[in-house]
């Protein structure tokens, strides 16, 4: 250890200090009664503390990273000006952060920066949350006139290291040291303080000074140290008198020299933290620098004292630089515990339960959901990863992937059958038990489909869930149509104009110069053309390039719509004589039906989704060759389109659990689940004890097998547990009971006790069980149960379903209690996912088209064989032959039964099972054989609801929705 010339080691004996000489004095122990000694040996002393504090912030920014590979602590010094000593300051500061690996970023304003210019800066970084220390280096040096306190306390409080901010300097008066940040100077005294070996408790102590960086908060420090303090400031009467009880003093009054030795009581601790200037013509400036307090008298009364200059200077400079280094990694802390994923605090909102249970639409408005900003601070989201819209609902920013990549996921459940219980499955998981729980549901439209969920169990608000929600459908609706457009444009202008005419429109002079866009260049590769420069290509390329020459009867790529219209099935377009008699047949179908919506579904990231929106094939050239949207030129745009709705919305359940509502692709042709983007983000943000309940629609069979042999194949992801729903009304209408005609009164089977109608319908469940175990994985019956429903009954379906191998059945009554009736459901999912499970496909990708098929509808439906019709066979040949062969299968079927007629209810057998046709969804990645005929577009019925629809023009509340 060297100080000046002098090597000294250091030793400490009782409350001495002790120390071995080598140079210049011969080697002897010595006491250090030398008072100029005993500050250099502290000084000595607090270098060594300094140096293993370095060590110990490096370790737990190395433990930092352990717990979170991604996670580095962020700092931002935010400076006004060009200052020759803040550049100093800062550069040191900088250094010391990069030492410890801490990310710290030096934001330089101009001088002439506006006091808006500044608080915006500073509204900037304390929304960036890889930021979690902001320091405003004062002075501000600005031309313009600045309110350096409105400044300082726009820093966010857990990001003001400085500990300069009103609310972190009432949390120091108040005491809460360990909820707040401490200022860096009062800090460093209080250190030097404890480097004398005087314990504060008990002392004495005078502060001298009152100022908002050193007095006000030396004062809260030793006063929650346990010392009587006293502070004297101007108006102090009888200074030396107060000055001379101290026996800690600790002076920042800005006064040249003005405590004189002889007020100090004999023995104190002084703590001298002045810089003044006084005239020496001794020195070459003209002037010397001294504290406040007079040092030549005060050190023969001193026990201890900070020399100036050589004190509270040097100590600023270096224990500061680590102070501020902590109070930086402090906040990193705090930020890295309270956003671990599954340490929710997270309030619910109690239900105001009424019998008999009132319309799904007065339950809701009976709820007043908390805000949204709220729901997603208390499950972990950071502000910059959410994008609000409105009060109730909002997006999720994809980055929230990359920073929760390396934390392990939670339970996944996946529910599915006659109804489905995914919220309520939550609210008992969370709201009950204690266990963090997210439902991940599709996007319901009332035009399309419906509300979700029922009674207790919904998502509110319901009008903002069933109508617009954040615009997603829109957005697919745009993108869908855009494509259309292009297709039948792109045919249009092949058909009317030459070759050389075709591509000098394509790619126009600009400039004097021919270029190809980057999606042109991309297409060139494709056919095998290696060149850039548009003048160069031959009279072959360029017929090549331009023409897509696609077969019109090839078209498989429809406009869609999200309102029921029967009379789109089927159109004419091209009529008007400005398409100079370019005519087709086409037709619209219902928006969650295109491909696009399944996309968004299956899609992992943003790029992701250009790929799969770029892969789609619309249609076949002449030749028989796959035309896609990337030929179009079009899927560029199509992700510009589909950039905000690749984003999971977020809303809430009734009792205040997390929802992401994400994709709504339609079951009968498409997969009927929700995102994977949303179940990934949620099964981060639980943590590994949460759990995420997805929803997969439209029954076990059409639902559950897409999302088993589709949806986990592409995300990689494996459920724990499979809640299949039960009803006895669905049950007996599966045992042959009558037809249900909606606005009638239901047939008396269905509200009276019928066992042996019910039993026959059970057939059908233990199917469905089957079904669930063809994967492997542990099913957990759920009978929802209504008023109606007799003990029995429920009795008699929980015994069949263990009977048939559930893990469990429980029943459950949330539609009138809410998640208080489906506790015994939470608790046997929770049991269920604890279970050995055996995940596996049904099939493997490698076999035939026909192979594929043929297992599903063998093993899930119960089918003697399938029969593919003369369009399918071709079908198999053509898409074989392309190369779309090895993509998993998405039967296009009825929900309303096993088979392919929905009439036959309950476990049809001895029936073979008609392909009429097969479709690619290419960019979705599966292909979709039609079983029978289905509308892909609904139509209104005689009395469509739109009859009730209105809107009270002075609350605008929604009105007669449901």
């Amino acid at each position: 250890m060297y100080f000046g010339t002098i090597s000294v080691t250091i030793t400490r004996k009782g409350n001495r200090l002790w120390a071995i000489w080598s140079y210049p004095f011969p080697l002897q122990w010595c006491t250090c009664h030398c008072i100029e000694i005993k500050i250099q040996l502290g000084f000595i002393l607090l270098s060594c503390a300094l140096r293993q504090v370095r060590e110990r912030l490096k370790k737990d920014v190395e433990q930092m990273k352990l717990q979170d590979p991604n996670f580095r602590p962020g700092l931002v010094v935010l400076q006004v000006g060009d200052r020759d000593d803040s550049n100093l300051y800062i550069s040191m500061k900088l250094k010391a952060a990069a030492e410890i690996g801490i990310n710290a970023t030096h934001m330089r304003l101009p001088k002439t920066a506006t006091e808006e210019e500044i608080l915006h800066s500073i509204t900037e970084v304390n929304e960036n949350s890889s930021v979690h220390g902001l320091i405003v280096q004062l002075p501000l040096d600005s031309i313009h006139k600045i309110d350096t306190e409105k400044v300082t306390n726009a820093v966010a409080p857990e990001k003001d290291v400085d500990g300069l901010t009103s609310i972190n300097a009432g949390k120091l008066a108040r005491g809460d040291l360990g909820d707040c940040f401490l200022p860096c100077t009062p800090n460093g005294c209080m250190e030097l303080i404890r480097q004398t070996g005087v314990s504060v408790a008990g002392k004495r102590a005078v502060v001298i000074g009152r100022s908002k960086i050193v007095g006000a908060p030396m004062h809260d420090l030793l006063l929650w140290s346990h010392a009587t303090v006293t502070t004297c400031h101007s108006k102090t009467t009888d200074l030396p008198g107060e000055v001379g009880k101290a026996d800690i003093l600790v002076v920042g009054i800005g006064k040249a020299e003005m405590v004189k030795g002889e007020w100090i009581k004999k023995g104190a601790v002084v703590i001298d933290c002045g810089i003044n200037h006084v005239p020496d013509e001794t020195k070459p400036s003209g002037k010397r620098v001294v504290g406040d307090v007079h040092y030549a008298s005060a050190k023969e009364q001193a026990g201890f004292i900070t020399p100036v200059p050589g004190g509270v200077g040097p100590m600023t400079v270096a224990m500061l630089m680590f102070l501020f280094l902590f109070s930086n990694l402090l906040g990193a802390k705090r930020f890295l515990e309270s956003h671990q994923p599954g340490k929710w605090n997270i309030s619910y909102t109690k239900l105001n339960l009424q019998k008999p249970v009132p319309s799904d639409i007065v339950i809701s408005r009976s709820c007043v959901p908390k805000p949204i900003d709220r729901l997603a601070r208390e499950v972990g989201l950071l502000s910059d990863e959410v994008e609000l819209y409105g009060k109730t609902k909002a997006k999720v920013q994809l980055n929230i992937i990359k920073r929760l990549q390396a934390q392990p996921d939670g339970k996944y459940v996946v529910v599915t059958g006659y109804a489905v219980s995914s919220f309520i499955c939550c609210t008992v998981l969370f709201s009950l038990l204690r266990i963090p729980a997210f439902v991940c549901n599709v996007t319901f439209f009332i035009s399309s489909s419906g509300a979700a969920g029922g009674g207790y169990s919904q998502v509110i608000p319901m009008e903002e869930f069933n109508l617009h929600l954040t615009g997603d459908i829109h957005a697919i609706t745009a993108a869908n149509n855009l494509v259309a457009a292009a297709i039948d444009a792109r045919m249009f202008h092949e058909s009317t104009q030459s070759d050389k005419a075709l591509y000098n429109r394509l790619v126009p002079l600009s400039g004097g110069q021919r270029k190809f866009s980057p999606i042109q260049i991309n297409r060139l590769k494709k056919l095998g053309i290696e060149k850039t420069d548009a003048s160069t290509l031959t009279e072959d390329e360029i017929t090549r390039f331009a023409r897509l020459d696609i077969d019109p009867s090839s078209v498989t790529w429809q406009r869609v719509l999200d309102t029921n219209d029967r009379f789109l099935r089927k159109i004419t377009i091209g009529q008007s004589p400005t398409e100079k008699g370019y005519t087709r047949e086409a037709q619209f179908d219902i928006t969650v039906a295109s491909e696009i919506m399944a996309v968004l579904a299956l899609t992992s990231s943003m790029e992701d989704m250009r790929q799969r929106l770029a892969k789609m094939v619309v249609a076949t050239s002449r030749s028989g060759q796959p035309i896609t949207t990337e030929d179009l030129g079009v899927s560029g745009a199509l992700t510009v389109l589909m950039k905000d709705a690749i984003k999971p919305n977020l809303m809430q359940t009734l009792e205040g659990n997390p929802v992401f509502v994400h994709a709504g692709p339609f079951a009968n042709i498409a997969h009927g689940n929700s995102s994977i983007l949303a179940d990934k983000i949620a099964l981060k943000l639980v943590g590994p004890e949460g759990f995420v309940v997805t929803e997969a629609g439209f029954g076990a069979d059409i639902g559950m097998e897409k999302f088993f042999n589709i949806k986990c194949r592409y995300s990689g992801l494996r459920p724990h547990v499979v809640v299949l729903v039960a009803t006895v009304r669905a049950l007996k209408m599966h045992g042959g009971g009558p037809i249900v005609t909606a606005g009638m009164p239901l047939p008396k089977e269905y509200i009276e006790e019928n066992l042996e109608l019910l039993e026959n319908g059970c057939s059908n469940m233990k199917k469905q069980i089957e079904n669930a175990q063809h994967f492997g994985v542990p099913v957990v019956v759920a009978v929802n149960a209504f008023k109606t429903d007799t003990e029995a009954e429920l009795d008699l379906i929980c015994s069949i379903a263990k009977a048939a191998g559930a893990f469990d059945a429980v029943r459950c009554s949330h539609w009138a209690e809410g998640g208080a009736g489906a506790v015994a459901l939470g608790q046997a999912v929770q049991r269920a996912s604890e279970a050995p499970s055996n995940f596996k496909f049904l099939y493997d990708l490698e076999l035939p088209i026909t192979d594929k098929i043929r297992i599903i509808a063998q093993k899930i439906y119960g089918a003697d064989d399938i029969e593919l019709l003369p369009e399918a066979q071709h079908k198999v040949e053509l898409y074989t032959k392309q190369g779309f062969n090895n993509l998993p299968i998405c039967m296009a079927k009825t929900h309303l039964s096993l088979s392919h007629e929905a009439d036959k209810k309950g476990v049809p057998t001895g029936y073979v099972l008609p392909i009429r046709d097969i479709r690619a969804s290419v960019g979705s990645g599966f292909l979709f054989p039609l079983v029978g005929t289905m509308p892909t577009i609904p139509g209104l019925p005689t009395r469509p609801c739109f009859y009730d629809i209105d809107l009270d023009p002075e609350t605008e509340q929604v009105n007669g929705l449901f």
